[in-house]
């Protein structure tokens, strides 16, 4: 499933053509996806001009000019691809997706098109009226952005105080930290030396105060973040960019899918681990990762 630096990628690939954009009218080409299509889909999307396109967590929303906003989740297979009329060699339907895979196409005003792709179907797009997104139980429960203002060494430590789940099975919480997933939990608590199965509750002081492994992991889950947003997110499965190229963070990876490799921490001669914590594999090394 595309996690938040994949999202944010595709967010910032869609922007140029959504935020300002008028559209002209959308193609829904069954009737649902993972859930129906609101109704009256296209006819409501059908002339609204996007304000903005923002992320929250995993998700795309369009703010429309009718106080509406179009929420979009990819799921595990879904891509954007984006086309203009007037681009000579339209390169089409990128590599390893199939035109009977997409679902919806909005049409924009001066002939640019966004195509949503989605082999397994397992994202959807939905319409909420104005007001209602905060309230709905999608978005209420989040936890705090791990990018911006949002995210600091205390709130972490406020969010983790007490708990006695493991840290990986924490930061994968959504109600903790809005967006983290899998891959990146594994590649932060790497580069904090942090072990994925070490009590949330103890990387935080009786006090509350932070620890300096909890300060270290705050650090690193921004920079792998950002790291991998500018790499265009990590494409070991159907994750495209809007032009259709792969993003290459993948072959940054320290633990990630690297069981049996070396570790790479300077020093270090550990080798790779896996193992499974709640039903998904976790990457670390035993011997740095304390």
């Amino acid at each position: 499933m595309p996690e938040l630096p994949e999202v944010e990628t595709v967010r910032r690939g869609l922007a140029p053509v959504f935020e300002g954009g008028t559209i002209a009218r959308v193609e829904a080409r069954r009737k649902d996806l993972r859930f129906p299509f609101p109704p009256r889909f296209a006819a409501r999307l059908a002339g609204r001009r996007v304000l903005a396109l923002r992320r929250r967590a995993k998700y795309l929303i369009a703010e429309l000019d009718n106080g509406e906003a179009l929420v979009m989740h990819m799921g595990m297979s879904g891509s954007f691809r984006v086309d203009k009329d007037d681009e000579p060699g339209n390169p089409g339907v990128p590599r390893g997706k199939k035109a009977a895979h997409d679902h919806v196409v909005v049409h924009f005003e001066g002939g640019a098109r966004a195509t949503y792709n989605d082999p397994r179907r397992f994202g959807f797009m939905l319409l909420f009226g104005d007001g209602e997104l905060a309230t709905h139980p999608l978005f209420r429960g989040l936890g705090v952005e791990p990018l911006g203002e949002g995210l600091t060494v205390r709130s972490l430590a406020e969010a983790l105080r007490g708990r006695t789940a493991p840290i990986k099975a924490a930061l994968l919480d959504q109600r903790v930290v809005a967006g983290l997933g899998n891959i990146y939990v594994c590649e932060a608590l790497h580069r904090a030396r942090v072990s994925p199965f070490r009590t949330a509750g103890s990387l935080v002081a009786k006090s509350g105060a932070p620890s300096r492994d909890l300060t270290r992991l705050a650090a690193a889950i921004e920079a792998v973040l950002r790291e991998a947003i500018d790499a265009g997110g990590s494409s070991i499965g159907d994750h495209r960019l809007t032009d259709g190229s792969l993003g290459y963070f993948q072959h940054s990876f320290r633990v990630y899918g690297r069981e049996g490799a070396a570790c790479s921490t300077p020093s270090c001669k550990g080798t790779i681990a896996r193992a499974a914590q709640s039903g998904r594999s976790t990457f670390y090394c035993p011997l740095c990762q304390k």
